[in-house]
Parts: structure tokens; C-alpha cells; sequence
């Protein structure tokens, strides 16, 4: 059966999910890692994408879940992860999840000062490992990446201030617990290789400062993933070496967090065209029956990777037609067509690269969670039902 004629048999809106294509960036980046360091970890970073079905691919991968939340965490376990495949990040830990995190062995970097006091709960038997996320300026660590004069962090411990080494020193007080990494994540927006060679680079003047003898760095995520004409996994890759064999702390296992560069292109949406109107001199709007929400829920892109598949030719050729979403909002607007055939109900259009944040993110406005499908090859399967009222008021009083 043609592509296209299985998107005529699914029911709109919905995602679609080439698991083929996540295994194959789950992969890129594991080849690119060992083919520099003999010890790696990629992450699968659950915030980015929760989708159950993903992350039981992601298991049976090797990846290990990187996750931020004490939700993130149980389904994770749910999933399919191991606790010692984990890798728990973040200010919203909770105690019990924590600790069961650092005695079960995961890979567990504390953002938070109270994440430290919960170490004093730890059996005083035991010999247990934490990392420490330190807080990166890029404004400080990366000028030319920087956006602003003072592109700061809120995250992580700082050694601008006295906050990373008394944290240091509150782990080495513990005769149970030892600081076995460090975890480095943040974004730049040119998501450059420079700006992850000056980072890694500034975690090894700190490992240096305090003479830390450590296990790993996690330099976590914001990476490209298969856009043309940008850095690739191996090139990343091979910056990270760069710089750690300089401070000759190559051995240091890497960890890795890809979000973005693992989800994105494994996901298309699919909309259909259930209305048309002309609303000026050469002006029509096509509404369809997705919404921005769905693409863009932070409402930022301009553009978008996507393709209209007709029902049929011989159209005539409009001057401009307006893709719109469905809900009630005047901004749900899309995309802009110039000089192309005029779209008719039951036209259908396809979004690429939509899998990071997307499903996370968009608000159950007006319209509830969708279908997704997984597709690969001749087939096709409903992975994920949509929502119906039933699940939307599940747990609730009235």
C-alpha cells in the first residue's frame, strides 16, 4: 500500500511514530560516543518526549531514562527501565524517589540543597555515589554563545560563589557517600560545537581546582540532530574528547542527554483540511482540524517542515491561503501558502520533525489528547488512543 493512501486510513488529528527512525538516533549517537570513550551513556530524556511506547523502544535500545520528576521516575519504571539505567536530574525529586534513585545505583545529580540533607538518610553502612550539577554562565564560560551580557543559569551549584565547594564539602563530611560526577547541561542556542568545548572545558578547571577524583561528567543535552549542514553526533563527540584528553580526563565515562536531536525527527503530525473560506480579494483560510498547539506550543517557530497531500488535481491556483487550527484563537494560524492549489475539505497535511516537547507541552484546550500511530514499513498500529471525556474527568468530583 502507498504512504499515502495509510494516511488516508488514519483517523485526524494525529502523531505518527517511526520507530525505525528513533532506534537509528538512539544508535548514531551511541556509535559516535564509543568510537572516543570505552565507557558512554546516552539518555533518553523523558521530559522531552513521555510517550510510553518511545521509552520502551529507548529501553530495548540501551538508552538510560533521563527523567526530573518523581512522575518521570515512576514511569519510567513502568517502562521498562532498570533502576540502575536511570538518570535523575532536576529540583523536583521527591525524597522517597531519591533515595530509592541513590541506593538502587542510578546515575543521580543533585540540583538542590535539600537533595544534600536527604543524604544524612542514607544507611551510614553503606558506600553510595551522587553527582553534582554545576551551574554554567555562558555569558562567563562561552561569550560567543551567550544570549545577552549575562546569559546566567538558575540551575546547578555555583563556583562564582562559595555554593559549589560548600556543597563539596557537606558530600566529603559524609562518610557514606562519595561525589562520583558532574553534570553540566545547558543550552545555547547556536548549540554550537564550541560552546559544548568551552563548557566541558570549564568543568575540567573546576574537577582541577578541587582535585575531584570523579566517575563521569554528564554534559547533557541541546544538540542538532539530523539537519543538514550542522554538527553532527560525531563531531560532538569528538569535541568532548578534544577537550577531556587536554586535561587528561579522557578516561571519565560521558554521558549524554539528547532530547531534541532523538525525538524530533521521529514524529510527523497529520491534520485534515474541515473548512475552507475566502475571506478577502485573494485572501482564503484553510482550518483544519490540528492546531498550533499541537506543532508549536511555545508558539515560536515561523516555519514549519510540511506537506499538503491532495485528494485529488485539477485545482485552481489562489494567490494566498492561510493554514489555520482549530481552536477558538485568532493566532492559531500556521503556515502561509502563496500561489498553490486551492485546498478543499479532506485535504490532508503532514508535519515532519515534531516529536520533542510537543506532546509533553500542548494544553488539553478545547480538544483532547490524540491518536498517535507507529508506522514502519507496510503497517501501521494505534499505539496511543485519544482521549475522550471519560479520561479527561478520570479522578474528579463534581
Amino acid at each position: 500500500m502507498e504512504q499515502i493512501e495509510r494516511y488516508k486510513l488514519m483517523d485526524t488529528p494525529c502523531f505518527i511514530l517511526s520507530a525505525k527512525e528513533l532506534s537509528r538516533s538512539i544508535r548514531g549517537f551511541r556509535s559516535a560516543l564509543m568510537s572516543n570513550f570505552a565507557d558512554s551513556v546516552v539518555g533518553y530524556s523523558v521530559k522531552t518526549n513521555s510517550l510510553p511506547r518511545c521509552m520502551k523502544i529507548a529501553a530495548d535500545e540501551g538508552a538510560f531514562a533521563e527523567v526530573v520528576s518523581a512522575d518521570e521516575y515512576d514511569l519510567a519504571r513502568v517502562c521498562g527501565f532498570a533502576i540502575d539505567h536511570m538518570i535523575y536530574n532536576g529540583p523536583m525529586k521527591s525524597k522517597d524517589t531519591f533515595l530509592d534513585a541513590v541506593t538502587g545505583n542510578a546515575i543521580v545529580n543533585i540540583e538542590s540543597k535539600r537533595e544534600l540533607l536527604w543524604l544524612k538518610e542514607l544507611p551510614a553502612d553503606g558506600n553510595f555515589r551522587v553527582g553534582l550539577r554545576l551551574n554554567i554562565n555562558i555569558s562567563h564560560v562561552s561569550p560567543d554563545d551567550a544570549d545577552g551580557e549575562d546569559d546566567n543559569s538558575r540551575f546547578g551549584f555555583s563556583d562564582a560563589t562559595t555554593e559549589f565547594s560548600e556543597a563539596i564539602e557537606f558530600i566529603r563530611r559524609l562518610g557514606n557517600v562519595t561525589l562520583s560526577g558532574l553534570h553540566i547541561h545547558r543550552t545555547a542556542h547556536s548549540r554550537s560545537i564550541r560552546f559544548y568545548e568551552h563548557s566541558v572545558d570549564y568543568a575540567c578547571r573546576v574537577i582541577e581546582k578541587y582535585h575531584l577524583a570523579l566517575d563521569y561528567i554528564d554534559v547533557g543535552g541541546g544538540y542538532f540532530g539530523i539537519f543538514p549542514n550542522k554538527p553532527t553526533y560525531q563531531e560532538y563527540c569528538d569535541g568532548f574528547y578534544r577537550i577531556l584528553q587536554s586535561h587528561n580526563l579522557e578516561r571519565l565515562r560521558v554521558i549524554v542527554e539528547p532530547g531534541n536531536a532523538l525525538v524530533a525527527s521521529c514524529f510527523s503530525f497529520l491534520t485534515e483540511v474541515i473548512d475552507t473560506k475566502k475571506v478577502d480579494e485573494g485572501l482564503w483560510f484553510a482550518t483544519t482540524d490540528g492546531s498550533r498547539n499541537d506543532v508549536d506550543p511555545f508558539f515560536r517557530k515561523t516555519s514549519y517542515m510540511s506537506e499538503i497531500l491532495y485528494r485529488g488535481d485539477g485545482r485552481t491556483i489562489v494567490p494566498l491561503q492561510i493554514v489555520a487550527g482549530c481552536t477558538c484563537l485568532e493566532s492559531d494560524r500556521l503556515f502561509a501558502c502563496e500561489n498553490k492549489p486551492l485546498m478543499e475539505v479532506g485535504d490532508r497535511i503532514l508535519y515532519h520533525n515534531v516529536g520533542a516537547y510537543t506532546m509533553c507541552l500542548s494544553p488539553l484546550f478545547i480538544r483532547y489528547l490524540p491518536n498517535i500511530y507507529q508506522m514502519d514499513g507496510d503497517s501501521f498500529e494505534l499505539v496511543r488512543e485519544k482521549w475522550t471525556v471519560n479520561e479527561y474527568i478520570q479522578k474528579s468530583l463534581f
